[in-house]
């Protein structure tokens, strides 16, 4: 007796030979897959379960993956607008030190960890100041998360030393250690607001109990030229000066980058997060992302924050991705929808460490999996469905979604949390956010 079934489905795996099933069944046993068979096998019509859901006219993925997000920054959406990243971020942080608690950073990852469960994301890699608010968010809406400990040279949220950052760092990846729904991390922000000392000391945390190494990287040419005018070398070779690169580093954006920066980060085994809407929003630039496949980059996809690139849209990024990496290199064969569903998967489990549990839809991983609607007049006719999974759909086509064989969303709506109160919560929120400004 299985807990529950699925039938009817077009299964995109996601599985490393991209393997599409149509009309397939698959049954889920205590949160897992435990068998995934064409309709006409002869085991198919003699299924028994719980609980049946048809997935007719609607496309199933695995949950996608979100490698770089900071849900908590969702309140300050569209706040500051129009400059580059170093300008942008001085006025951010005076919003953030003056509305940011941990209950109002529960609130915005409420918000943020929300819209990104409804566009079908079910794991989400989040860097933001209270890391257990993150995960206090992400288990109420019933999603994974990896986060942890936040690195900030200069006077941040909560004004904390950089004494409390180890200690904070070192309890919560002690918190979570084996968690099959949070991953821990060590977040230092980034090369140039935090020294290569606490860099260090961050990595050794990571390292101390196997878990994940993540921080901003080369995402403006003004990040590159401060890192060299400081140290002598530029972003990437600083981080390897220090042995802070490798399998356990998860660096978002990346932008750039030279030949030798990417040839550094494909030996190591390096993760790259790619996160085209923000980068292109900021003005920092296009992330040679097709130079880097070439070369052996371990390739991700994130969104950013909603402050920097307004939304968290996992499908705009899919389709950003793959159109930008054939347009600067003027090949249209340039990461191609199968690489880049793969970003948005199976290579993000691998980033988190979880490739065994995560990232495809293969008996016996967890059943985290969501439905798209193909029966819409941008579906039909469906040719190549993961072709259209990258430039052709969007999160408004996700129906539903499962993690660990529970549906968290149901008909395009949380199953465990209104989120009307939410949104009033924020709503209220707002004339103290905008006003954080004002004076600045």
């Amino acid at each position: 007796m299985y807990d529950l079934l699925v039938k009817d489905a077009l299964i995109v795996t996601c599985n490393p030979e991209h393997s599409v099933i149509d009309g397939a069944v698959m049954a889920v046993r205590d949160g897992k897959i435990a068998l995934i068979a064409p309709a006409q096998s002869d085991v198919s019509g003699t299924l028994e379960a719980k609980n049946y859901i048809s997935a007719k006219g609607k496309m199933v993925l695995p949950g996608l993956i979100n490698m770089h997000c900071h849900a908590g920054d969702s309140l300050f959406r569209g706040l500051v607008e129009n400059l580059p990243l170093e300008a942008w971020l001085n006025r951010v942080w005076i919003a953030e030190k003056a509305i940011l608690t941990p209950h109002t950073t529960y609130l915005g990852s409420v918000l943020g960890f929300a819209e990104n469960l409804l566009s079908g994301v079910t794991s989400v890699m989040d860097m933001f100041w209270y890391p257990h608010e993150a995960v206090r968010a992400a288990q109420m809406l019933g999603m994974r998360v990896s986060t942890g400990g936040l690195f900030f040279d200069f006077p941040g949220i909560g004004e904390r030393s950089h004494e409390k950052y180890i200690e904070e760092a070192r309890e919560f990846s002690s918190s979570y250690s084996g968690s099959t729904d949070v991953f821990p991390c060590v977040m230092p922000h980034g090369a140039y607001t935090v020294s290569p000392e606490h860099l260090k000391d961050a990595k050794s945390i990571a390292n101390a109990d196997g878990g994940l190494f993540c921080t901003h990287a080369a995402e403006t040419r003004a990040e590159q030229a401060d890192i060299q005018n400081r140290y002598g070398r530029t972003v990437i070779r600083h981080l390897d000066a220090y042995d802070l690169l490798g399998e356990r580093t998860v660096l978002a954006h990346c932008v750039h980058v030279d030949d030798g920066e990417i040839d550094l980060m494909a030996k190591s085994g390096t993760t790259v997060v790619h996160n085209p809407m923000s980068n292109l929003k900021l003005a920092s630039g296009i992330a040679p992302t097709a130079q880097m496949q070439k070369a052996g980059v371990h390739l991700t996809l994130g969104t950013d924050g909603a402050i920097s690139g307004n939304d968290l849209d996992m499908w705009l990024a899919m389709r950003l991705a793959s159109s930008l990496a054939k347009g600067v290199a003027m090949e249209p064969a340039a990461l191609p929808a199968k690489d880049v569903l793969h970003m948005a998967t199976l290579n993000g489990a691998r980033a988190l460490g979880q490739e065994k549990h995560l990232g495809s839809l293969e008996v016996g991983k967890q059943a985290d999996f969501i439905f798209v609607d193909v029966n819409t007049a941008h579906a039909v006719p469906l040719f190549d469905p993961i072709t259209h999974c990258v430039f052709g759909a969007g999160r408004s086509d996700v129906s539903d979604v499962f993690v660990a064989g529970e549906q968290v969303v149901k008909d395009r709506r949380l199953t465990r949390h209104d989120l009307s109160e939410t949104l009033i919560e924020v709503q209220d929120l707002m004339p103290a956010i905008k006003s954080s400004l004002e004076d600045a």
